[in-house]
């Protein structure tokens, strides 16, 4: 891999192995020279300034020792958690862009793709309320997930089956007006050819599959790949057998939610119920 092969924007892997190597090319030094500062291999070294091994704290520390740096890869490496995308979500991307069908399923919030300006817009300030985020890494988000929303409206638009969990059209977002705004678009969306929104009810209970929320795509050859989400961390899924379990796992996922009528009124319901406060 040469240097015009490394994308810093690839991920959080990556955008840290760009500062490494521009670090040590500042100081005139090799790949096995470092390796030798801080005990540790070039092959090593290597994989770290290509995105292909994430460092550990050790191996942070050794480094700030070596440059002198203070504690500046140790923030750097911490401070990669709160980048604008989780790792594993651009490649997502390339291929979300691309989808011939999409299975969502959210647990706490709207689905990206289902969402309203001002909802994503009231979403993403929330950590910068918090001091976990900026205003800048806010703003870039909101507009990350309002362009993805353009791919819904290519010709022929994509199938998409979005499982949303009841608890997510009652967690008041942005208060009632946006919460009102929201609920609407999700009745118009539901209503749509080509879109299936469902509602899994509370009183599915321990039979909802899923502990956090999954994408899977159906891409124009027919292969599957599949994308998850943690608190901090996000991956994309290409094993055969896990996005087999996958899937099974939505089919009954779409078995304990209500069928596409009733989760309209439910929608609906909820909406009326923020809208008289």
């Amino acid at each position: 891999m040469n240097k015009r092969d490394l994308d810093p924007q690839a991920s959080p892997a990556a955008e840290f192995g760009a500062l490494l190597r521009k670090s040590r090319e500042q100081r005139g030094w090799t790949q096995e020279y470092l390796a030798e500062l801080i005990g540790c291999t070039s092959s090593y070294i290597s994989a770290l300034e290509h995105g292909r091994r994430k460092p550990s704290q050790q191996i942070l520390m050794a480094l700030d020792r070596a440059f002198g740096s203070g504690e500046q890869f140790l923030r750097e490496w911490s401070a990669s958690g709160q980048r604008v995308l989780f790792e594993g979500f651009v490649e997502y991307l390339r291929n979300e862009v691309k989808a011939v069908a999409l299975r969502l399923f959210e647990i706490n919030i709207i689905p990206s793709l289902l969402q309203t300006p001002e909802y994503s817009r009231a979403f993403q300030e929330a950590p910068v309320l918090r001091g976990i985020a900026t205003q800048q890494q806010a703003d870039e988000r909101t507009e990350k997930v309002l362009l993805r929303q353009q791919a819904l409206a290519r010709d022929p638009a994509p199938h998409v089956q979005a499982v949303i969990d009841e608890g997510a059209l009652r967690r008041p977002i942005g208060g009632r007006d946006v919460m009102v705004t929201q609920l609407r678009h999700l009745e118009a969306l539901a209503s749509r050819p080509r879109f299936l929104v469902q509602v899994c009810p509370i009183s599915a209970g321990e039979n909802r599959p899923f502990g956090h929320p999954i994408t899977l795509l159906t891409m124009p050859n027919r292969v599957i790949v599949g994308y998850g989400e943690t608190q901090r961390r996000g991956y994309l899924e290409r094993d055969p057998e896990t996005l087999a379990e996958w899937a099974t796992e939505y089919d009954h996922l779409q078995a304990e939610a209500l069928p596409r009528a009733a989760s309209i009124e439910l929608i609906r319901d909820v909406r009326k119920g923020f809208e008289h406060g």
